[in-house]
């Protein structure tokens, strides 16, 4: 019985932990870029009373006997699908249609990388420069900031990533070419917020785009937003699971708690 408590005891913890992340998947449920989280489980260790061994000639135990000792939370993994992508009209607002990744440069020169494209306009010594909502340099594919001419009218991103727009003569000149980066395993990413994310060692370094036909990174789409991909029934329903498993752990604990009263009275 105590066994029971225990059990039904980690149940409750993991459900809980559930819970925070379907919390934080719907607050997030209009963030640009925002990728939801999963919890994943595993059992705890097994006790064995009985071992099995081998059955022949109508002797022996084929099944043995183990008893759980309950669950535990063993990773929050990120699910990069592809969110629905909204059209804003913006000339800075970017949206990758694929698998890729926005690189920015953070106050400490470090790299972070985004699928938030609410890019914007700062002034930085006198120079136009395509920063990120929080200020932080948007890079190019040669790893340098992308400076925007004042004098550089109809602004236009195609979908490789080149910058053009027409000079004071009144032809298109190129700018710049957004950078992409990709990972071979992005669910091993560093969620650092703001929409941000920074390479570790399980995620492995970042891959940057060379040329516009290398496969993997996706396109770029000017005018466009791509938003959460959280489903709010999806997460509703998982949150109505996780409440009714929570409930149900509670349950488990009161009925071994009755149990333990029931043996301590049996004198009485």
């Amino acid at each position: 019985m105590m066994r029971a408590l225990w059990t039904a005891g980690s149940g409750m913890i993991a459900q809980q932990l559930n819970v925070d992340v379907i919390s934080n998947n719907l607050a997030n449920v209009n963030t640009a870029g925002y990728k939801k989280s999963r919890v994943e489980f595993k059992n705890l260790l097994y006790e064995t009373l009985v071992r099995s061994n081998d059955f022949e000639g109508g002797i022996g135990r084929p099944v043995g006997i183990q008893i759980g000792h309950g669950v535990r939370p063993s990773a929050t993994s990120k699910l990069f699908l592809q969110g629905n992508l909204q059209q804003t009209g913006n000339t800075f607002d970017l949206a990758i249609e694929g698998d890729g990744f926005f690189v920015v440069e953070l106050p400490d020169g470090s790299r972070a990388y985004t699928r938030d494209g609410t890019f914007k306009l700062s002034t930085d010594d006198g120079e136009r420069i395509l920063v990120t909502s929080d200020g932080y340099y948007v890079l190019s594919r040669d790893e340098d900031v992308i400076v925007i001419p004042e004098e550089f009218r109809e602004i236009s991103v195609a979908e490789d990533g080149r910058i053009t727009g027409i000079n004071q003569d009144g032809e298109i000149e190129e700018i710049g070419q957004i950078a992409l980066a990709k990972f071979i395993n992005p669910t091993g990413l560093n969620t650092i917020g703001k929409n941000l994310y920074k390479e570790t060692n399980a995620s492995g370094e970042a891959i940057l785009q060379q040329n516009p036909d290398d496969p993997g990174y996706g396109t770029i789409l000017q005018g466009y937003l791509e938003m959460s991909n959280v489903q709010v029934v999806e997460e509703m329903i998982n949150l109505i699971t996780a409440q009714r498993a929570y409930e149900i752990n509670t349950k488990a604990i009161k009925a071994a708690d009755e149990m333990l009263g029931e043996a301590n009275n049996l004198r009485r």
